[in-house]
């Protein structure tokens, strides 16, 4: 399993990497193995506002449909559009090819309220 000690994380499987002022977030090389082969991704539109812990999105597989959790509140400023037509980036590159969104956070601060790799990895061991 794949967890970039750089990155922070949520307990709903989000990774978030701080760029400047702006996060850029994805989903972990855990989740989308858990998933299974990604068939569909739905995501914001640029200038949406999404909220800390509440859904923005969904990502479809083969076995199931599941909700995507913003990590930290903010402005939509970027979406990864490739995923539209490549969904399978979420599992061949879940860190680098695969991101979904960036965000302009409302309060950069919340990234502290993320988990480390390092407690990240305690938590899927314990699931």
């Amino acid at each position: 399993m794949n967890t970039p000690k750089e990155l922070r994380y949520s307990e709903e499987h989000e990774w978030v990497l701080v760029e400047g002022d702006k996060v850029r977030i994805g989903i972990t090389d855990f989740a989308q193995s858990e998933l299974g082969d990604i068939v569909f991704v739905e995501l914001p539109e640029v200038g949406t506002e999404i909220t800390a812990n509440e859904p923005f999105g969904s990502v479809e597989s083969v076995k199931t449909v599941s909700e995507l959790y913003a990590p930290i509140s903010g402005k939509v400023v970027e979406v990864n559009e490739q995923l539209n037509d490549n969904p399978e980036f979420v599992n061949e590159s879940p860190y680098e090819k695969a991101w979904m969104i960036v965000v302009e956070p409302s309060d950069l601060g919340e990234v502290d309220n993320l988990l480390t790799a390092e407690q990240y990895e305690e938590m899927i061991k314990e699931s």
